[in-house]
Parts: C-alpha cells; sequence; structure tokens
C-alpha cells in the first residue's frame, strides 16, 4: 500500500451532505441513482450519479447524511454532469454500502 503525507490528506475535500433528491437514472450503462445533495452554504446543492441502487431504495436515501468529495472535477455520465463522489465502501459483489455518519452534522462540514 502507498503512503500520502499529511499534505496530501489535506488535499481531498471530504464533507458532509444531505441527500434532497433521489432519480432513477435510467440513462447509465450500470443501475445508478441521480442524487441531489445539500452540501451546505459554503459549497451549496451539487448532484452526483452513484451505483446503490441494490442496497438501497429511493426512500431510504431520501434525508440521509452522506460523505461526499466535492473537490474532483465533475464528471459528465450520460447525459448528466456528477458533481461529487458520494463515498463508501465497496464490497467483494461489487455493491457499494455507504459511509455512515454516526450523529447528524451540518451540511458542509468537513472531515477531520
Amino acid at each position: 500500500m502507498e503512503t500520502i503525507s499529511w499534505q496530501d490528506f489535506e488535499k481531498i475535500e471530504l464533507r458532509a451532505g444531505t441527500i434532497l433528491e433521489v432519480r432513477d437514472f435510467p440513462k447509465a450503462k450500470k443501475p445508478a441513482y441521480q442524487l441531489v445533495v445539500d452540501l451546505g452554504e459554503e459549497i451549496g446543492i451539487k448532484q452526483s450519479s452513484a451505483q446503490i441502487t441494490k442496497l438501497y431504495t429511493q426512500e431510504e436515501l431520501m434525508g440521509r447524511q452522506v460523505v461526499c468529495v466535492t473537490n474532483f472535477p465533475p464528471r459528465q455520465i450520460a447525459n448528466f454532469l456528477s458533481e461529487i463522489l458520494v463515498t463508501g465502501f465497496v464490497l467483494p459483489d461489487g455493491e457499494v454500502v455507504l459511509t455512515a455518519i454516526e450523529r447528524p452534522v451540518p451540511n458542509g462540514t468537513r472531515l477531520a
């Protein structure tokens, strides 16, 4: 495993956000949702494509706080611009378990 410096870690913007909208994404190559996430006043509302349809329903994602990488460049996925990366743990079968926030924090709070 390659090690990184503290300065490398500080470059990654990992922030808390709340899912406001969840939509089907039929044009994605792999099953995915389109998420709209509130990341607080400083960053605002951003959208993300997330391949989490097998473990999560739209209803259980609504209002959920997630951990997002906010400083990756936007990525075009089919007809959708994904602006952030919602983080999770990839299981051996390829499914993703979302990173959990143990207690509510203000949207936009940075992970340290």
